[in-house]
């Protein structure tokens, strides 16, 4: 026969075990330093340095110097070149380029490329764990086609290609665990031409993308309502839909059996989060949780607004085709949105300027905005990865809750936190940490109210991103 410990008493026996929960880590004094090192000047500089090629259209001038994208991309990854020099040479700058064919936005066979700068993983533990952020420096106006007309694009997308190459330079000069991606992508416009050739190809080749974050329009602090808060973002995060769509959609026509297996893998990897109940912490949901609370704790005073919707209503961004892939994606956005200044053509009327120009951005925001991603950047890259099988005891019926899972190998492991939040709740609001030599742990807390994961911590305090357990219905 069983016996079970009083409620009381067991939660007495569990503090001693593993002490009490921290009402916060203390902030990483390397972490603080980076968005110190932001630079609202450089972003400035670069945004305008963007626009002066005149129009970034997909299709426009490849061959000028001065106007077009040839001369967009060529710029940008003379940028990248020399941070990397300042750095020495410790951040890998590639073109990524490749033929897209006729189709829809596109009407003949184009070159499309994005740039690509990696900085790799310093651990041989995590070097394998790949976080991408992106901006995509094509523009357009009024006219999707038009690929000669004036598109200068300040904040769509300057402004995130901007903080793509600010953050590339800035943390290149530092050593993380994992390794780092950052990818100034082209196409966005007509198709997430870019976005989809890399995510397709991460999928393909099996690299572990452990993260992928969007800055797309994220240069106003102002809506076109006359709203005003350069303290908050948005923060988009579902990866249910887009995979749904994905894995019940028939296989393309000419998909290889190398898409189709992988195809298969991902929905086996999805199914039973699904199933248990998890449809609210897949990676991607647990990727929101985590920028959120970096992003909050260390620039106090800011709001990410997470948003559980993949993207503002019925519109996109370059991490969809991450999401269709199976990879944890989310989009950064501003708080509010001024259409005056999205997809226009320059003009005045009635007194009122329409255009994506410079004048519209605030720099200062956007900086702001860099070091919330910052800041969720860096302290997952020190992070151990997400603890494996995780596993939610279901073998009989109890009103306490036994979680369990594998160790991670990583030697700077310093234990484990158990998370936990009611079912209306979309942040973590209770927690336990557990040492390293912990796999498994009962709390006197019924599974049937709550919503449980766990994270693995580093020896600086960074936490990884939470894993959902999945039920273990046999001992």
């Amino acid at each position: 026969m069983k016996t079970r410990l009083p409620a009381a008493l067991f939660v007495a026996v569990l503090m001693a075990i593993t002490g009490p929960a921290r009402a916060a880590d203390a902030l990483d004094p390397a972490v603080q330093q980076l968005l110190v090192d932001v630079s609202a000047q450089r972003i400035e500089q670069r945004i305008r340095s963007l626009v002066g090629f005149g129009t970034r259209h997909t299709l426009s001038d490849t061959e000028s110097e001065t106007r077009g994208i040839g001369a967009a991309r060529r710029w940008i990854q003379r940028e990248l070149q020399a941070c990397s020099r300042a750095a020495g040479g410790r951040l890998q700058v590639e073109m990524d380029e490749f033929i897209e064919p006729p189709g829809n936005r596109v009407p003949k066979p184009t070159t499309v490329v994005n740039v690509v700068a990696t900085l790799p993983g310093s651990s041989a533990a995590s070097k394998d764990r790949l976080l991408v952020i992106s901006g995509h420096y094509d523009s357009r106006n009024g006219n999707v086609m038009d690929a000669v007309g004036e598109a200068p694009g300040a904040n769509d997308d300057a402004s995130g290609t901007a903080v793509v190459m600010e953050l590339a330079c800035a943390m290149a000069r530092r050593s993380y665990d994992a390794t780092l991606v950052f990818i100034a992508v082209a196409g966005e416009e007509q198709g997430l031409l870019g976005a989809r050739h890399w995510a397709r190809q991460a999928r393909l080749k099996g690299l572990q993308v452990e993260a992928m974050i969007t800055n797309d329009i994220i240069g106003s602090s102002r809506g076109d309502a006359g709203q005003h808060d350069p303290k908050q973002l948005r923060l988009f995060a579902d990866g249910l839909d887009p995979l749904l769509r994905q894995l019940t959609a028939a296989p393309r026509a000419n998909a290889s059996e190398v898409e189709l297996k992988a195809q298969e893998a991902l929905r086996k990897e999805i199914q039973p989060l699904v199933m248990a109940g998890g449809t609210l912490d897949l990676p991607t949901h647990q990727l929101g949780r985590h920028l959120k609370q970096a992003g909050e704790r260390y620039l106090p005073g800011f709001t990410v607004n997470l948003i559980q919707r993949r993207d503002r209503y019925l519109r996109g961004g370059d991490h969809i085709p991450f999401l269709e892939n199976g990879y944890p994606a989310v989009r950064i956005s501003e708080p509010f949105e001024d259409f005056a200044h999205q997809h226009q053509n320059l003009r005045s009327e009635n007194g009122k300027v329409y255009g994506d120009l410079p004048e519209f951005v605030d720099f200062a925001y956007v900086a702001d905005v860099a070091r919330v991603n910052a800041a969720g950047l860096a302290t997952l890259a020190l992070a151990p990865a997400a603890p494996r099988n995780v596993r939610l005891d279901a073998s009989e019926l109890s009103n306490d809750s036994t979680l369990s899972w594998s160790p991670n190998l990583e030697p700077e492991l310093a234990g484990y936190r158990v998370v936990w939040r009611n079912t209306d709740s979309v942040a973590w609001q209770q927690s336990r940490e557990l040492g390293k030599d912990v796999t498994k742990v009962r709390l006197p807390v019924s599974k049937d109210n709550l919503v449980f994961g766990v994270q693995a911590l580093s020896k600086r305090g960074h936490a990884s991103l939470a894993s959902f357990p999945l039920p273990l219905l046999r001992p």
